[in-house]
């Protein structure tokens, strides 16, 4: 790697940057370099007063906004430790990860601070509004008395006006814990996962190989969430390090509020999860091409081509005509919808990562990624299938780099059982590799099923034949007494529009079965469909909650 270090290009950008907006609240107000930069040197005073030490935790639990960021790179060029934490968590497991993770300072968001209770954390030095950084709770009255004085401190410091010259952050090493991010949950419960300042270096590095167009002064949405990997490094630190403007959602990501953010902002590049670009693709794309006509008019070769062109307009004006293009992780992709999108000349890729690895593992550009691969391994990565024939027989996907974690905070078994002797990292995911190293993902290896004759079953590639279906929102397959169940949302939008009333849905839903079972091999029949009336419990990255519904 490069001879330099994480902390080093924030410190650049901040002074490079100086005057250019930096991050901004959607449709609220906007902070310049600058602004971050005098905010987070106030922090610092605060941290102080507060004893903070470097080596200790700093928490931050809320939903995406500026000072969100502010509180994150404030907490790191100090030489503390981050501990980002989804707002959607329930209180409890808030409580749980503040106190595992030893932090002495946390950061919330107003909701957040409702459902919270203080007493259960009590080794905290002081709970802070994210907003407006007022202290709601601290163990010293000193520590109330240095925030009603914070201006007058930081007057103090810097007599003549704060400026470039006086940005001088915490020096980084590659093997230094940055930020212990705690997992989502999808196949069992959160472990803290450790990443060192080199796996945040590296990541950067490889945004800025394979994404050289980002440049000073594009715009960026930040929708996916701050607190998982996937969003921070590629939504909000690569942007900073480059002189970008991040927008935050600051609400729920609904694809209306996606879809007028995108037109405001028109982003340079858009980082997103598979159920953002399928809801778009089964909503607004699906319904016209199984018209009769349209089908008909996309099997002539001249008018084919000329209906794809102005498909691929209208969806380039969806996301606001003005990105490199769309990378999409986090989850598996929808075969149908990847490959209507391939078709027409999309510019999209799919990667592969995870929080283990800060998060990136594989990825290729969207002019060269074959069909249905999430691309080869990322630059200064490596990986390989854990296989007797990784061309033909899925595997464990193993991976060694310095994207790679340090292990599991306060969790030596979890890190023990997460990497094999001579040290390649055991991702759980099962995979094939061709000739060319590009990766083709199976499923997850704790949710395949051993069918009844030995085959191995992958739970994920029956849902895409299932979600393909009209009326069904989302579904799950799982394992019950020897049968294969399918767990199915309803789309209850589709089910009104059609009068379909709900004493109607489960014969629906039995249609399907029959429908789908047509193009299933027979070890991978369903035997039975569970209607459940609401969505099922999603991650941080929007993938189910697998583990909550194996016995449902």
């Amino acid at each position: 790697m490069e001879k330099s270090s994480f902390l080093e290009e924030i410190e650049k950008s901040f002074k490079n940057n100086w005057d250019l907006p930096a991050l901004t609240d959607y449709h609220g107000s906007t902070l310049h370099y600058k602004d971050v930069a005098r905010r987070i040197a106030k922090l610092h005073i605060l941290f102080n007063e507060c004893g903070l030490k470097k080596g200790d935790k700093v928490a931050i639990c809320g939903r995406n906004q500026a000072n969100w960021g502010v509180v994150f790179f404030a907490t790191l060029t100090y030489g503390a430790v981050a501990v980002p934490i989804l707002h959607e968590f329930k209180s409890e497991n808030i409580h749980h990860i503040v106190n595992h993770s030893e932090a002495r300072i946390l950061f919330v968001g107003d909701v957040v601070w409702e459902s919270i209770n203080e007493r259960k954390m009590p080794n905290l030095e002081a709970i802070v509004i994210t907003g407006d950084f007022n202290i709601v709770h601290c163990r010293r009255p000193s520590i109330y008395a240095a925030r009603e004085r914070l201006n007058e401190l930081f007057g103090k410091k810097y007599p003549k006006n704060f400026r470039p010259e006086h940005i001088a952050y915490h020096h980084d090493e590659p093997e230094e814990l940055a930020i212990i991010n705690y997992t989502s949950g999808t196949t069992g419960f959160s472990k803290g996962v450790m990443l060192p300042y080199r796996s945040l270096y590296s990541n950067l590095l490889f945004a800025r190989e394979v994404l050289p167009e980002l440049c000073r002064g594009s715009n960026v949405v930040a929708m996916l969430p701050m607190a998982h990997m996937y969003g921070m490094a590629f939504e909000f630190i690569y942007e900073i390090t480059e002189g970008c403007n991040v927008h935050f959602l600051t609400r729920v990501p609904t694809p209306k509020i996606i879809m007028d953010a995108f037109a405001e902002v028109k982003p340079k590049i858009i980082i997103s999860v598979p159920l953002i670009i399928e809801k778009i693709y089964k909503k607004q794309l699906h319904p016209i091409i199984q018209k009769t006509s349209i089908k008909m008019l996309l099997k002539l070769p001249v008018i084919d081509q000329k209906i794809r062109k102005k498909i691929l307009t209208s969806l380039n004006k969806v996301f606001g005509d003005n990105f490199i293009e769309i990378i999409i992780g986090g989850a598996a992709f929808n075969h149908e919808a990847e490959a209507f999108f391939r078709k027409i000349g999309f510019r999209y890729t799919v990667g592969y990562g995870m929080t283990e690895c800060g998060p990136i593992i594989t990825y290729e550009d969207w002019k060269y990624t074959p069909l249905y691969s999430c691309g080869k391994a990322a630059p200064r990565m490596e990986v390989k299938i854990d296989s007797s024939d990784p061309a033909n027989i899925p595997g464990e996907i193993l991976t060694r780099g310095p994207n790679v974690m340090l292990g599991y905070y306060r969790n030596e078994e979890a890190t023990k059982d997460a990497f094999t002797e001579d040290g390649w990292m055991k991702t759980g995911d099962l995979a094939v590799m061709d000739a060319n190293g590009y990766v083709y993902i199976k499923g997850r290896n704790k949710s395949m099923i051993l069918g009844a004759s030995g085959q191995n079953v992958y739970p994920e590639e029956i849902e895409a034949v299932i979600n393909n279906m009209p009326y069904v929102g989302e579904s799950l397959v799982v394992e019950q007494e020897g049968k294969l169940i399918a767990l199915i949302v309803p789309d209850y939008d589709q089910t009104t529009a059609a009068n379909i009333p709900d004493s109607g849905i489960a014969r629906v839903m039995e249609d399907i079965r029959v429908k789908v079972n047509e193009e299933l091999p027979t070890y991978a029949q369903i035997a039975a469909v569970k209607i459940f009336p609401e969505e099922f419990e999603k991650t941080p990255k929007r993938s189910i909650k697998r583990f909550m519904y194996q016995n449902a």
